[in-house]
């Protein structure tokens, strides 16, 4: 029993690990930008710190 739980626990943490890695993707308007506020006409994101984002996703 004890070989099989040594075994599957790094097994669960690297996948556990992975996942929290995974949700670390590019966001618009992310960091110091604040977030994303609103959606602009033509799509584009607008932070809230007021820029507009660069991002190339479409806002909808």
């Amino acid at each position: 029993m004890k070989v099989r739980t040594l075994f599957l626990l790094p097994l669960f943490l690297a996948l556990f690990g992975a996942s929290a890695f995974s949700n670390a993707a590019n966001y618009p308007c992310s960091k110091s930008k604040g977030g994303v506020s609103h959606c602009t006409a033509d799509g584009k994101f607008v932070c809230n710190d007021g820029s507009i984002s660069r991002s190339k996703k479409v806002c909808r």
